[in-house]
């Protein structure tokens, strides 16, 4: 248990660092491309990341997922070897029908010439990625996020860089196109350095039916949720165009890259750690509550934020020329914050060993999200965009509490969630109050953000004293 303590709280460490890192640069580049590029050359990119972005899906095969839950007394190097050279084709056939056999469709469908370049050169990054699948395996398994942190900054912060100049050039979309692809291709050798392991061409039949068995069900998972979350860039590239697209993409990137990033970085701690307690539902309902917790902490005062001065923060930040991100940006916050309290199923599903019914939870979803969405942007626009997404994401709560009063062995009621998260919750409720009041009375936006974070931070003290002193001494002597 000591053990278990330690782990997760050296890896909650490395991976936050890893996110405060990546979204102050990510952010950051994103303002100064912003400010370079128009509104549709982000939706060009939009555009064929919707078609990437889905292959990128069906590449991993579920491989990463299945090293990682799969006991370590059951995993022998054939399923390493085997992963990875099945992974090598894969990616090698699936880059072929995106160059040559979607290229073209993707630029008619949306009546984009541009795309039947974009799109091939955003698919040397489905090339390459299943190469370091199995490195980021291996040292997720052994929970060295130190190293996948470090790995995982130093591409980004390289290719971000690069990009930057391209866009000072004039490079126009390809600057984005370019960070896109080379974030892969520099952690290659980030990733053979940090393990020192290195793949000899065997593929064993035994080891392609333990690994990939499980990853059905987890690459169906992914490809449900992939649809379940993208299908309103295709929707709204089809019918609105690449500005309109550009315009919400920026609202998406600035609310739901928070959630997705913080997600990442609990999901990844915690992946492995539900499958070593996949036998103790007790200590596996703790640790979930807690997840949920600390996400909310992390996530409420910056949604609040966008929530009450997103206006004049689009506008003084990006420029005029995105005014209608606005509220897109507002709606899409308030949907983050119901989002955020199912952050930790899919892990804790995956590692319960229920792909399966993570799949059919899916299909539930998108069976009730696609009417809605189509409905919402063929009237509304971006706007009824948002709006679909927000009702969905408050259907996506209600299954997850069914989920946990019937499907699975950890049950936890509506009231104990309700109790292990108001905290945050009184806290947005107070912080959203003052802040819109001091926004009301004229006050600097920037003012108002110190004020967000002053409000928040004093009220959760107050609400949360103890149990935080805990956690900080805990952290200490872990």
């Amino acid at each position: 248990m000591q053990t278990d303590k330690k782990l997760v709280a050296s890896g909650i460490i490395w991976n936050f660092v890893q996110m405060i890192i990546n979204q102050a640069f990510a952010f950051g580049l994103k303002l100064i491309l912003a400010k370079l590029l128009f509104p549709s050359q982000f939706g060009l990119v939009g555009m064929a990341v919707v078609f990437t972005g889905f292959v990128q899906v069906l590449n991993d095969l579920g491989v990463g997922a299945a090293l990682v839950q799969r006991k370590a007394e059951d995993l022998r190097n054939e399923h390493f070897h085997t992963a990875f050279w099945v992974g090598v084709i894969w990616s090698g056939f699936l880059f072929l029908i995106m160059s040559f056999g979607v290229a073209q469709p993707a630029a008619s469908f949306y009546h984009e010439p541009m795309l039947k370049q974009i799109v091939p050169v955003l698919s040397v990054g489905i090339l390459f990625s299943p190469i370091n699948l199995v490195h980021k395996a291996q040292l997720t398994k052994q929970m060295n996020f130190k190293k996948l942190a470090f790995i995982d900054n130093t591409s980004n912060i390289l290719a971000g860089s690069i990009s930057l100049v391209m866009a000072l050039m004039g490079a126009g979309v390809w600057s984005l196109v370019f960070n896109s692809v080379a974030t892969v291709l520099f952690a290659m050798p980030l990733f053979f350095n940090a393990t020192k392991w290195k793949p000899a061409f065997i593929m064993e039949k035994q080891a392609f039916k333990d690994v990939f068995g499980f990853g059905v069900y987890t690459t169906g998972s992914n490809i449900l949720n992939y649809l379940y979350n993208n299908i309103d860039y295709l929707l709204i590239g089809k019918l609105l165009g690449a500005s309109s697209l550009g315009i919400y993409t920026l609202a998406f990137v600035l609310t739901d890259t928070f959630r997705s990033r913080l997600m990442a970085v609990i999901n990844n701690v915690m992946y492995p750690i539900y499958g070593k307690k996949q036998g103790d539902p007790e200590s596996l309902k703790r640790y979930y509550l807690k997840v949920i917790l600390f996400n909310c902490l992390c996530i409420f005062p910056i949604m609040v934020y966008f929530i009450v001065s997103g206006e004049q923060f689009v506008v003084k930040i990006f420029g005029a020329k995105w005014t209608e991100t606005v509220l897109p940006l507002q709606i899409l916050s308030l949907s983050v914050m119901l989002h955020i309290l199912v952050s930790g199923n899919t892990a804790l599903l995956r590692g319960l060993g229920k792909p399966g019914l993570e799949m059919k939870q899916q299909v539930l979803k998108a069976l009730i999200f696609l009417p809605s969405l189509a409905v919402g942007i063929y009237y509304y626009g971006i706007t009824g965009a948002a709006y679909a997404i927000l009702i969905n994401k408050l259907v996506v709560v209600l299954f997850a509490q069914y989920t946990f009063n019937y499907l699975i062995p950890i049950k936890i009621s509506f009231k104990e969630f309700i109790i292990a998260i108001k905290a945050p919750v009184i806290a947005a409720i107070i912080t959203a109050a003052v802040t819109y009041f001091f926004k009301w009375v004229g006050v600097n936006y920037l003012i108002i953000g110190a004020l967000t974070c002053g409000c928040y931070g004093l009220t959760i003290w107050l609400l949360m004293k103890e149990e935080l002193m805990a956690l900080y001494k805990g952290f200490r002597k872990n």
